[in-house]
């Protein structure tokens, strides 16, 4: 077969493709965006291949996109959540997932402050997916730039996984600092250059829950790691009658049984620490911490599969799975 190159400086279409593997433009089609339904056989798809891949072929998303009336890409759209071991591992999954499905999933952090342009106006996403409710201008802007899915849908306000993946715990750290028999217990995050929405959050959910079980109202004590103050504001605490510790994460938590040990405390007799997301430091640690896990890996999946039901219009699962977060027990409780 005579091969014929494109033209210098000129971009390498599927026709081209099609040319140099002797198969139609639609084959081409078939094979690189592996569409369902139809049968390739396995030496022709081979051969599209290798002539997309010797041509150095990139698909034209643009022109992709206006064909289709599908860019294949998903948004999420995160508040400023900072992206931990757990969130991660979430993320991962479901890009993952998502990925082997032929869509692309791609984080984009919404900032109160913000003056550049939203991305959902630069990549025409297929579905739009926030874990609060967007605001009227953001859905106006979406909907104006031809975004035809939106999650929440304008006006209503159902929650995503990725919100459990990051606050489901509080209330099951203050339970089990309360069944210890802790009744003086604080909320330690660290020092943050901006206010998070997280923070608060989790903050919020402990602060109920204490109050349903009766305990005095939860203080926020924020410490900054790099600081030798950390010690002082531990000593603090416990000479005020504090004997347990709800950390916003395993760092936090980490940071404060180091001062607790400097302090000359013991743990837990003296001070109990419990954190938040089971991530490697934990287990690691010394003493080891207990924590709050939560199988961000299954809610991964359970992300995509929703994302795939809702661009796909996929049937909804007969059953549902619930994640729940789960105690992690170790020494610091």
């Amino acid at each position: 077969m005579t091969v014929s190159e494109p033209a210098a400086g000129r971009r390498v279409t599927a026709v081209d493709v099609a040319r140099e593997a002797g198969v139609s433009r639609a084959t081409v089609g078939f094979v690189l965006n592996n569409t369902r339904g139809q049968t390739i056989p396995k030496d022709t798809r081979e051969r599209v291949l290798r002539a997309s891949e010797r041509l150095g072929y990139r698909p034209n998303s643009a022109a992709r996109t206006l064909a289709s009336g599908r860019s294949r890409i998903i948004l999420l759209v995160l508040p400023d959540w900072p992206i931990e071991f757990r969130m991660r591992n979430y993320l991962d999954e479901a890009s993952l997932a998502l990925d082997r499905a032929g869509y692309s999933l791609v984080t984009y952090t919404r900032h109160a402050d913000q003056t550049a342009r939203p991305l959902w106006e630069s990549l025409s996403p297929d579905l739009v997916v926030g874990t609060i409710p967007f605001n009227p201008p953001d859905v106006e802007s979406m909907l104006a730039c031809g975004v035809r899915k939106i999650y929440p849908s304008p006006g209503r306000t159902e929650p995503i996984d990725a919100s459990l993946a990051l606050s489901a715990g509080p209330r099951l750290q203050v339970d089990h600092l309360h069944e210890r028999g802790h009744r003086n217990l604080v909320y330690v995050a660290a020092v943050e250059a901006h206010a998070s929405s997280m923070i608060s959050a989790r903050f919020q959910a402990a602060s109920e829950r204490a109050r349903s079980l009766g305990l005095a109202a939860l203080a926020l004590e924020e410490i900054n790691y790099r600081s030798a103050s950390t010690d002082e504001t531990i000593r603090r605490m416990f000479d005020a009658g504090i004997t347990g510790v709800v950390a916003f994460n395993d760092d936090v938590a980490a940071a404060v049984a180091s001062g607790a040990v400097r302090a000359g405390l013991r743990m837990p007799d003296d001070l109990a620490v419990i954190g938040h997301d089971d991530s490697p430091i934990a287990a690691m640690f010394v003493p080891a911490l207990s924590t709050i896990r939560i199988d961000t890996v299954a809610l991964g999946r359970r992300f995509a599969d929703f994302v795939l039901r809702s661009v796909e219009q996929r049937p909804a699962p007969t059953s549902r799975t619930v994640v729940e977060p789960t105690l992690v027990q170790r020494e610091t409780s």
